[in-house]
């Protein structure tokens, strides 16, 4: 059976590390002059004219004179091995137990600097980094959660409150209750949107399990000519210009980028309005813009566009047709941000958005 030896702390073995070779040293200094004098002896014993012993005697003195030297050197020098590697690991024990005492309710705490500009500073600062952006990703997941659940509420209740109305009504008819099991439909499919919403921003946000290369100009014409109707009965008008765009990646979560680009662009526009898809090849890769006309949007708002359930005015309202949550924006971003692309947005002078998304090849 294999023994396991005890594993040694950092600090035992730091210690050693000072110690052994100080000790070393020190034997090799103390046997040299010991070699010499030995070296020195005639051969047999040698005694002066009164029968005392000589040189003989004199080396054995030494002998064990540097042999109690060399158990002090061991006993100090583990000492100072252990007073020196305990002053060198303090700031690592302050760092490793300020971090455990850190948990998911109290990230807001910070390690700071830890003496000297050295390796443990740039460790202290690097996990600062790290607590920074876990406590941004706990908020902001917390943030989104409490608005999905207020989001996701909103239709339960909007149903709980059609059904009980038509059963409280006594004199409700065959027509006045399919009414309100087409107010349900509605309503569910609302919840259905949602949900779909909710599942491709986890999927953006998760990363890329496909790298298929692909012709960003093909996807956008198939969305184009899906979306006609839609921006028809909206009296929007839509202008393409689509040149090849080549880009790599997962071709669905791309073209639920289009999609929400181009929805985006459509409903959150004014009647008789216009909106402009173009692709071309850049540089790097592909590109794809869309442009659209529409409300006035400040040059202040256009990040908060990107968060989860927020619309033009910082507003958590739904669209009116009951289509928007707010989270077009958000999934286009965290596709984006898993291919690696990038995301260009300026707002027009006369209302509405140019949003640009470039491809890496």
């Amino acid at each position: 059976m294999r023994v396991r030896l005890p594993r040694r702390s950092l600090h035992v073995q730091l210690t050693l590390l000072y110690a052994v070779p100080f000790l070393i040293s020190g034997v090799v200094l103390l046997a040299i002059p010991l070699l010499g004098s030995r070296q020195a002896i005639p051969a047999g014993p040698v005694a002066d004219p009164a029968g005392v012993p000589g040189d003989g005697g004199h080396l054995d003195r030494q002998i064990t004179t540097s042999a109690w030297a060399i158990a002090g050197m061991v006993v100090v020098s583990l000492l100072l091995g252990w007073f020196v590697a305990g002053r060198f690991l303090h700031p690592l024990r302050t760092i490793t137990a300020t971090a455990r005492e850190i948990s998911a309710s109290d990230l807001h705490r910070r390690l700071g600097r830890t003496g000297l500009h050295d390796e443990f500073t740039d460790l202290a600062e690097t996990l600062d980094d790290l607590f920074q952006r876990l406590q941004t990703a706990f908020e902001s997941q917390r943030h989104f959660v409490a608005n999905a659940s207020h989001e996701l509420r909103t239709p339960l209740t909007a149903e709980r409150t059609v059904l009980q109305v038509a059963l409280a009504d006594p004199d409700a008819t065959a027509e006045t209750l399919r009414s309100a099991c087409h107010e349900v439909l509605t309503l569910n499919d609302q919840q259905e949107r949602l949900i779909e919403a909710l599942l491709a921003l986890a999927h953006g946000e998760q990363g890329l399990q496909l790298h298929t290369p692909l012709d960003v100009a093909d996807t956008a014409a198939e969305v184009v000519a899906a979306r006609h109707q839609d921006a028809g009965r909206r009296s929007i008008r839509i202008h393409t210009a689509l040149n090849r765009a080549p880009a790599t990646g997962d071709p669905d979560l791309i073209e639920r980028l289009v999609v929400n680009l181009i929805d985006n662009a459509v409903r959150h526009n004014a009647p008789g309005g216009w909106v402009e898809i173009s692709t071309t090849t850049t540089a790097t890769g592909g590109a794809i813009r869309v442009s659209n006309s529409g409300p006035m949007v400040s040059p202040d708002e256009v990040d908060t566009l990107f968060q989860p359930f927020r619309q033009v005015g910082n507003h958590r309202t739904r669209h009116p047709d009951g289509h928007g949550h707010g989270l077009g924006l958000a999934i286009v971003r965290a596709i984006a941000d898993a291919h690696g692309a990038t995301v260009h947005t300026r707002t027009r002078a006369t209302g509405g958005l140019d949003i640009e998304i470039g491809f890496p090849g």
